[in-house]
């Protein structure tokens, strides 16, 4: 059972988590939630197209211009509380590494941390266990925040995303971290290049049969790109297959731009398995 904030998750029940950039320069929509009525109306649409989690976000994941944790904290803090204020029952996730940053959020009432950058502040974790809000535990490679990989290598990269990532959810359990609101993500495109991110979708099963729910973040990313030789605004169909592939194989969690559309992706992936019934069964009965 997955809990995160008063949302419960079964077993077989993917759960799709809208992004919501609070920053002028993010990498996909440039800014178009940095202002907080379109965000606040993102958040809106994303909720009626059946996102749980609203992913909060003030810093662009790439390099660019240095944003202070005061500046973080500026662009997150009241939106998030706002959004818990309109949204009581939705779950809010802050997509931050830092822990100063993260305490701030979750006196306003975030749900969860969504550390991407694997742990690099280990105090994250003790907020996370403090709080007793979810968190996150993400493989980035070893790589600093905001920075791109060059010439990466693993002797096997699943093997190191399972050292890396159950390391990190064995100890924010053992720091009072809720078991049920722990996840593991293998990354994509954190620390690895194209073909690890592809090996790490091919392998998928292998973190889902750890036991811990596994959350990929794949939403436009390079590796999809690259793939397929597509700039960032054709990215969907990639992402969309790739996102049907890691459902099939097990993930829960989904941290996505185009939400209705991953919503019928799911849907589809979770009948085929036989973990949902067709939305409507007419055909050969009337």
């Amino acid at each position: 059972m997955l809990r995160l904030g008063n949302r419960e998750f079964g077993a077989h029940e993917p759960v799709i988590m809208a992004i919501v950039n609070r920053t002028p320069d993010s990498f996909y929509d440039q800014g178009a939630t940095f202002r907080d009525e379109p965000a606040l109306a993102r958040v809106e649409q994303a909720v009626a197209e059946g996102a749980a989690i609203i992913d909060i976000g003030g810093v662009k994941a790439g390099p660019g211009e240095e944003v202070s944790a005061e500046e973080e904290a500026r662009r997150t803090v009241g939106f998030v509380a706002e959004v818990r204020k309109r949204f009581p029952d939705v779950v809010i996730s802050v997509d931050t590494w830092r822990h100063e940053v993260a305490e701030a959020v979750c006196e306003a009432g975030a749900d969860l941390l969504n550390d991407a950058w694997g742990g690099v502040d280990p105090a994250l974790a003790e907020v996370a266990a403090r709080y007793r809000v979810g968190l996150v535990c993400t493989h980035a490679g070893g790589a600093e925040p905001r920075t791109r990989p060059h010439r990466v290598t693993y002797d096997d990269v699943m093997a190191d995303i399972l050292r890396v990532t159950l390391g990190l959810a064995e100890r924010a359990m053992e720091l009072g971290v809720p078991r049920e609101g722990i996840l593991i993500d293998p990354g994509h495109d954190f620390g690895k290049n194209t073909r690890h991110s592809l090996e790490a979708t091919r392998r998928l099963g292998e973190m889902t049969d750890t036991g811990w729910p596994v959350l990929v973040s794949l939403s436009n990313k390079d590796f999809v790109g690259e793939t397929l030789d597509k700039p960032v605004k054709e990215r969907v169909l990639g992402t969309l297959a790739t996102t049907a592939v890691s459902a099939w194989l097990g993930a829960q969690v989904y941290r996505v731009h185009e939400v209705a559309e991953t919503r019928q992706v799911l849907d589809m992936v979770a009948s085929l398995a036989g973990h949902r019934p067709p939305a409507v069964a007419r055909r050969g009965l009337a």
